[in-house]
């Protein structure tokens, strides 16, 4: 990535990030009485702050395809509460037990245990709530497919289901088909719908909807590799949460079925992969190409 395309994706990131946390901040409920305390982590949990990516893609996508920006903020709101709760319920005790995130306390350690599991279930649902609302699209058909393509994404065919072999295979070995299937699902899926949903808002071409699916898919390999060189040589400090998890846990990895320089390489080729596959789309995709750039160059 050259100094002037960095800068110009790193202010379209931010660009994004704003509007995205401003998006969350309205649509997040604020309540009082008894049920106050969920919607309060709901919050610190969501907007504790984090890289927006995943809500990147889903503006990006939809910029292709001349979709209004109101809509596809709110798709991009619902994707980030279910990437939110995922990584709620993934540091519980129960599961991997962290006790950083995004640079802050885990939400089971500012609160408790029940209420970050109650925190990450009411995220969850309040994804689909945005996604089945009017405002998000005017066509109920163009609805109902956003909410089933997210919950096949999140569920067991997608997120949950690879958290589940990804908890299986601790301390067991597996071959590097294994650990693909395993990423594919629990990181790929999500960022495959969150590259996807523009072409669905904006009732987009088949062709179109492949190209990017494709390109989500080598997007999401390269973004997992990352974040598996990042658990070995990263720091608290810069990637906001533990290190050398993976290790401790005895989980297979990219990096530890590859090697760090094998593992570096075969990111690169999975990101040039993935900027091929928008060649349809021209000029109007060159932030998505910075995307797959920016992926396998991130300290955090």
């Amino acid at each position: 990535m050259t100094a002037n395309r960095a800068s110009a994706f790193d202010a379209a990131m931010t660009r994004s990030q704003v509007n995205v946390e401003a998006a969350l901040d309205a649509l997040l409920p604020r309540a009082d009485g008894p049920e106050a305390r969920v919607f309060e982590a709901m919050r610190y949990a969501v907007l504790v702050g984090g890289k927006r990516f995943r809500p990147f893609l889903v503006c990006e996508s939809a910029k292709l395809f001349g979709v209004h920006s109101a809509s596809a903020l709110r798709v991009a709101a619902a994707v980030e509460c279910v990437h939110t709760y995922s990584l709620v319920h993934d540091d519980l005790p129960c599961m991997d037990d962290d006790d950083l995130r995004r640079g802050q306390p885990t939400v089971h350690h500012k609160y408790d245990e029940a209420t970050a599991v109650l925190a990450g279930d009411a995220l969850l649902t309040f994804a689909f709530e945005i996604l089945a609302d009017g405002g998000t699209h005017e066509l109920s058909e163009v609805r109902l497919d956003l909410v089933r393509r997210l919950a096949e994404a999140a569920g067991a065919r997608g997120m949950v289901g690879g958290q589940m072999i990804d908890l299986a295979s601790e301390g067991q070995s597996l071959d590097i088909g294994a650990v693909t299937r395993l990423q594919r699902l629990k990181t790929g899926a999500l960022i495959a719908f969150s590259s996807e949903a523009g072409a669905v808002l904006g009732r987009a071409s088949d062709e179109a909807l492949h190209a990017l699916h494709a390109y989500a898919h080598n997007l999401g390999l390269a973004y997992q590799i990352a974040d598996d060189l990042l658990d070995v040589e990263g720091e608290a400090a810069v990637i906001g949460k533990s290190p050398g998890k993976d290790e401790k846990a005895g989980k297979a990895t990219f990096v530890s079925i590859l090697g760090l320089e094998r593992a570096r390489d075969q990111a690169r080729m999975l990101s040039d992969q993935a900027i091929q596959h928008l060649d349809l789309f021209d000029e109007k995709a060159d932030l998505l190409r910075e995307a797959a750039r920016f992926v396998i160059n991130r300290r955090n």
